[in-house]
């Protein structure tokens, strides 16, 4: 799930019910992880609509840290062309087989297989929790160099401060060497790397897949207590 191979989603098998287990791991609060791939999707593409250039039609995106595609059925129609990339060969294989006419790409090492500047807007999520700390800017700094000048990167992780989330972190099995980053942490790592934070604003404050849940997202969005938050980054022209 992420980019490093000294980090065990490189080395050690894929969970082979991830899906399940993610789900088990939510179930108390009445939704899966569906609803919150659907709601990412829907923020990725308004990310790109309001601070992107390039019209999302014919935007190229990669997910980074993309593990088995869970959302990509549903962004692939949202976007010009979309790309994956992980550290797991058995993620990235079934991702294949799910998603076809998605490229993917293993990630192997530290550095992301693909050109300099060579993608209209970057993505990834709920992924740097699982990235050693000590790499964290190694990360962050690969998204850049991959991501075109006036190309945006957006950032999707669990909110440490919900009570909720750190729940759901603990109920789930592979999240045991998680380590959760505050959004401001997020943010100073982005900047380090040479992005201009566009926006910042925390998501899913109520356990609902609807459209009132989103229109309390959207009024919320300030507030510290949404179960995961969003930073969105620009590369300079």
């Amino acid at each position: 799930m992420n980019m490093s191979d000294s980090n065990r989603w490189g080395r050690e098998a894929y969970p082979e019910r991830y899906r399940d287990d993610v789900n088990r791991s939510i179930e108390f609060a009445g939704v899966d992880m569906d609803m919150f791939a659907r709601g990412k999707v829907d923020d990725i593409a308004d990310k790109l609509k309001s601070h992107s250039s390039v019209p999302t039609q014919v935007a190229r995106v990669l997910d980074i840290g993309c593990g088995i595609g869970t959302m990509h059925p549903m962004l692939r129609a949202r976007v010009g062309e979309l790309c994956g990339s992980d550290v797991s060969g058995e993620a990235i294989e079934e991702a294949r087989h799910a998603n076809p006419g998605i490229e993917y790409r293993t990630q192997s090492g530290t550095t992301l297989p693909f050109e300099d500047d060579t993608f209209d807007a970057c993505t990834t999520v709920c992924v740097m929790h699982h990235v050693p700390q000590d790499e964290w800017g190694r990360f962050v700094a690969e998204a850049f160099r991959v991501t075109r000048p006036g190309g945006l990167f957006t950032v999707y992780e669990h909110n440490p401060i919900n009570p909720l989330t750190r729940v759901a972190v603990w109920r789930c099995p592979f999240d045991h060497d998680a380590v959760l980053l505050r959004p401001r942490r997020t943010k100073e790592l982005l900047r380090a790397a040479g992005f201009e934070i566009v926006e910042s604003r925390y998501l899913f404050f109520a356990p609902f897949d609807a459209a009132w849940a989103r229109r309390i997202d959207d009024f919320l969005h300030w507030l510290p207590l949404g179960a995961q938050y969003v930073v969105c980054a620009r590369k300079p022209s």
